[in-house]
């Protein structure tokens, strides 16, 4: 989790009022009880860094097949701005804002649409329009949209991380599998849920947005670091690096530790990298909030979504075990017109200290040939070793080593 272009902070899409698509759906929390929830289909997904979650659906009666993020940090759902261009999707101009972490701008909507995903059409949907291009760099992929609360305000859908599949019932009772833990989130368009941090001895309590659209493990706000004197908690021996982030209004700086354990209902991780960022968008609402819980803690679990009922349903799955990230190199790669590239080099990194330069293009790593940026970045993960890379630059090639580091 070292390097902030692996995962998208963009995903917090907050609007200052409810969209019509919102309030269409608003009457969608009116549960009846006496109906039993049925299967209405499933489908697969594929996984990205951090395990966002990456579905492919149709658009009204354009023939493209797009792809969506889904995302529980959304408050609605929405194109891109390149893909609607492309399609030849019609635009209309509003005087709502969305937030971000990066900042706050006007949108403009695709109004009255139908999301068209296998065996399901999801019809008078109103798409917020926004510019995705620095999220497809990130991950390599064109991403054609986010798909969040106007989907799954309607259904309850479980996010099946071990099958890799999205499975979406109608409304009513519903037999949550055994095993795991029921939450009951504070919930209007995004699901906030209460959880305890814990540095050295301390407990902090604070809510957190469930947020399955951010493929990193925990963010906290620097205000909410700042009062809960967290820093000052920690170990003298716990590394705090500096590094960059990706947001709403574009790139920013943010630090990069770990919190010595973090809690979700009664399940406990230890060691959890953690990024701090300077909220000054007041995404979070400080003191309301403290920051957000991401999707390389949430895909650990396999998550049912249930918003009529304010319930989020979780059970450990086969990556519950996993080991977290915490490689460091400080290099910043993105996947722009077909190449590797690096964007950027952080001060007094491992990659600066090696010689690489921002526009360097990757051509190889470890002689995997090709613009692989997924493969790349399972490589860099490999802590203590130092990976064998090709770059061209200034139409030469040059060859660097680059030793991996830990942030423990």
């Amino acid at each position: 989790m070292h390097r902030p272009n692996l995962f998208c902070l963009l995903l917090l899409l907050i609007t200052t009022g409810i969209t019509s698509a919102a309030r269409a759906v608003n009457n969608t929390f009116d549960n009846d009880s006496t109906k039993e929830s049925a299967l209405i289909t499933r489908f697969h997904f594929k996984q990205y860094y951090g395990g966002v979650v990456v579905i492919q659906a149709l658009v009204s009666n354009y023939p493209d097949t797009l792809q969506f993020i889904l995302d529980t940090g959304s408050a609605g759902i929405s194109l891109d701005t390149a893909t609607c261009l492309k399609m030849g999707i019609t635009n209309t101009p509003s005087d709502r804002i969305i937030k971000g972490l990066g900042g706050a701008k006007p949108v403009s909507y695709a109004m009255h649409h139908t999301l068209r995903l296998p065996g399901l059409n999801i019809d008078s949907l109103d798409f917020h329009i926004n510019d995705y291009e620095l999220i497809s760099q990130v991950y390599g992929i064109q991403v054609d949209g986010i798909i969040g609360f106007s989907l799954l305000s309607r259904y309850i859908v479980t996010v099946d991380y071990d099958t890799e599949e999205i499975l979406i019932y109608s409304k009513g009772r519903f037999n949550y599998p055994k095993g795991g833990q029921l939450l009951r989130p504070s919930l209007t368009q995004i699901p906030l849920i209460s959880a305890p941090l814990r540095v050295n001895k301390k407990y902090i309590n604070n809510r957190y947005y469930f947020d399955t659209g951010a493929g990193m493990c925990l963010l906290l706000s620097t205000q909410f670091v700042k009062d809960s004197s967290i820093m000052e908690r920690r170990k003298r021996s716990k590394k705090i690096i500096q590094t960059e982030a990706q947001g709403l209004g574009g790139k920013m700086q943010m630090s990069l530790t770990t919190v010595s354990e973090f809690r979700i209902g009664n399940y406990a991780f230890r060691n959890v990298p953690t990024y701090i960022f300077d909220d000054k968008s007041n995404v979070t609402a400080y003191p309301f909030l403290g920051g957000m819980i991401g999707n390389d803690l949430l895909r650990r679990f396999n998550i049912t979504l249930n918003y009529a009922k304010k319930e989020i349903y979780l059970v450990p799955n086969s990556h519950y075990r996993d080991a977290f990230d915490y490689s460091y190199t400080g290099l910043i790669i993105y996947l722009i017109n077909g190449r590797v590239e690096v964007t950027d080099v952080i001060k007094n990194s491992p990659a600066e200290k090696a010689g690489f330069r921002k526009g360097d293009i990757i051509m190889a790593i470890n002689n995997n040939l090709g613009a692989n940026l997924q493969l790349f970045r399972e490589i860099l993960k490999n802590i203590g070793s130092k990976a064998i890379i090709l770059i061209s630059r200034d139409n030469d090639l040059i060859i660097k080593k680059l030793p991996i580091k830990s942030i423990l």
